[in-house]
């Protein structure tokens, strides 16, 4: 796994933490995927080709299947039919693709999951735990990671101390701590005012041109739909034109 090349600069603000080349995301592609919930029918036949380091936005009503789509990316669930690639490798069933997301995948959701009783560093350390890094490492990558989302001076508090966007900061950092080149990110904005909103929209962003990854990320919000590279609307668990 890959360290920031300069965490004394990275938590003195001087620049942002990560310095990655362009073009390290990984390519994603879905062909005719079909997923039902018993007699709901969730997605009906989605293809979408996602480019490396292309910034994607679902959008489309609620119960759309934006959401269903995201989590078979990840290998959270598994499609009834059709095929899922990653950088041309088709995606593992969930109960065998541990190291599929640990390698690949950083996750951001609505609800930030974040442990109540940690601390912002020892929440983004948890990402770590499983990966055989060294606690001295597993804290200093926590630091690093948080100066890079503007959180250097939050490090020690629990996620009550801090406000629902920084919460979803930490969240993001959390995501980035196994340097994943695809991040998909369900309604990342969807519990935040208008100005969080806009920040951790622009942090997004920023990470992506700086890291060069992947990202795709679901919203019902047409304003975070306009921040992608490219819309894929979904209605009625189908792509529309």
């Amino acid at each position: 796994m890959s360290m920031l090349r300069d965490p004394g600069a990275a938590r003195r603000g001087d620049q942002p933490a990560a310095q990655a080349s362009p073009h390290l995301g990984a390519s994603v592609t879905a062909a005719a995927v079909v997923k039902s919930y018993g007699p709901v029918k969730a997605l009906r036949g989605v293809s979408l080709a996602v480019a490396a380091g292309e910034c994607v936005t679902i959008t489309g009503p609620s119960g759309s299947g934006k959401s269903t789509l995201l989590n078979l990316l990840g290998s959270l669930d598994r499609p009834d039919s059709g095929k899922i690639a990653v950088d041309g490798m088709p995606v593992p069933e969930p109960g065998a693709a541990l190291e599929f997301r640990r390698r690949l995948v950083g996750f951001v959701f609505q609800d930030n999951l974040l442990l109540p009783y940690l601390s912002a560093q020892s929440n983004v350390e948890t990402a770590l735990l499983a990966t055989g890094v060294p606690h001295h490492q597993r804290r200093e990558r926590a630091r690093e990671l948080l100066a890079e989302v503007g959180l250097a001076h939050r490090e020690r508090h629990i996620p009550s101390e801090l406000s629902s966007g920084e919460r979803q900061r930490v969240a993001i950092a959390r995501a980035l701590a196994n340097d994943p080149r695809l991040l998909l990110a369900d309604e990342p904005t969807g519990a935040l005012d208008s100005v969080s909103s806009g920040r951790v929209l622009d942090l997004l962003t920023a990470i992506r041109d700086r890291r060069g990854m992947t990202v795709i990320i679901v919203s019902h919000d047409e304003a975070v739909a306009r921040r992608g590279d490219r819309v894929v609307r979904l209605i009625d668990g189908q792509v529309q034109d």
